[in-house]
């Protein structure tokens, strides 16, 4: 007799729900989960049906959990996996982590702080499995949401996985540096990989006041657009030409795949440092302001900067964006502690 085959577990699973229910009071305890359509969303969306495998890390490489494993210990293992608060790595190349599906309590956090209103059109940068997709169709409908990814192995997998869920938003293969514009405009933009800077071309796809989040540099940075910087309305300087954004990060920490397509912040940020090593390297903020000033700051300096500062949260860290120009700063735009960001830089000082 040959290997007996298990047919991957459905939506409806009762098992996958159990876990699921589990998951949603685990995140709900968080206090990410307050709006009722978010927790609905959340309760219905099945998340095992987006990750039918994915892999673990172990010595010397990964190993891969799928939802037809003959072994039942292993089948167990994945299905409790897939309602885990944690990420999971869905796509490994060359044994380099390419597409992750991300934690779902961080998910809850960032949709919550998306902001978004009924009618609302979402462009999504990142498409992953799709599960942060099906979560926005949920809540705002398929036609109003559009998810990008460069990798059409991704874009597949995951349009397959919406479908098999029930959704279908606009799934787009390519590059997410450049948005939609066929789609544009939108009324949010929300990114699941980590930004080296914010892609111009994002703005001019947002429509007046709307809603940019995105990671960037260990943490999530709020946009709005048509905001700062003298900024008149939607997403345009008071002349009327120039895309303009401006916004402070919030509280949590992030991490993320790398956007693809764009040069990666500089890996200076991650050097090991001499002289303060176990405040330097043991603090997550230090570390977040010394990847938002990679190659502006000499390490020493950022932390001297960090010490004069009274270790700032990152509340009070911001970007802003004018045109081709972006820096980010602390506490003030036009203040004097502010750092270019690739592509751009601060404006000119009298």
């Amino acid at each position: 007799m040959g290997a007996q085959r298990y047919e991957p577990y459905g939506p409806d699973d009762p098992a996958a729900a159990e876990a699921r229910a589990g998951l949603v009071a685990e995140i709900a305890a968080t206090g990410a989960l307050a709006d009722p359509a978010w927790r609905a969303a959340f309760e219905e969306v099945p998340r095992h049906v987006f990750v039918p495998y994915y892999f673990v890390s172990r010595p010397g490489g990964y190993d891969r959990l799928w939802s037809g494993d003959p072994e039942p210990a292993r089948r167990a293992r994945w299905l409790r996996g897939a309602y885990e608060d944690g990420p999971l790595a869905i796509r490994v190349r060359d044994g380099e982590l390419i597409s992750s599906s991300s934690q779902p309590s961080l998910m809850a956090t960032m949709l919550a702080e998306l902001d978004v209103r009924d009618g609302d059109r979402v462009l999504e940068i990142g498409a992953g499995s799709g599960y942060n997709a099906a979560l926005l169709s949920h809540r705002l409908g398929d036609g109003q949401v559009t998810t990008v990814d460069l990798d059409p192995e991704i874009t597949e997998s995951a349009r397959a996985h919406l479908a098999t869920a029930g959704y279908r938003p606009e799934v787009v293969t390519g590059d997410g540096a450049r948005g939609c514009p066929r789609r544009a405009p939108f009324d949010r933009i929300v990114a699941t990989c980590t930004l080296p800077a914010v892609p111009v071309s994002w703005l001019a796809q947002c429509r007046p006041g709307a809603r940019i989040l995105a990671p960037l540099a260990t943490g999530l940075i709020a946009l709005r657009v048509g905001e700062g910087a003298g900024g008149g309305g939607g997403g345009r300087d008071g002349a009327g030409d120039t895309p303009c954004a401006e916004g402070r990060f919030l509280h949590t920490a992030a991490y993320f795949v790398p956007l693809r397509g764009v040069p990666e912040a500089d890996p200076e940020a991650r050097r090991p440092l001499g002289g303060r090593p176990g405040l330097a390297s043991g603090n997550e903020l230090f570390r977040f302001l010394l990847t938002l000033t990679a190659d502006r700051l000499d390490p020493h300096e950022a932390l001297a900067l960090w010490e004069r500062e009274r270790r700032p949260d990152r509340e009070r860290f911001g970007v802003t964006v004018v045109g081709d120009r972006q820096w980010a700063w602390l506490d003030d735009p036009t203040g004097p502690y502010t750092w270019p960001l690739t592509g751009g830089g601060p404006p000119d000082r009298d």
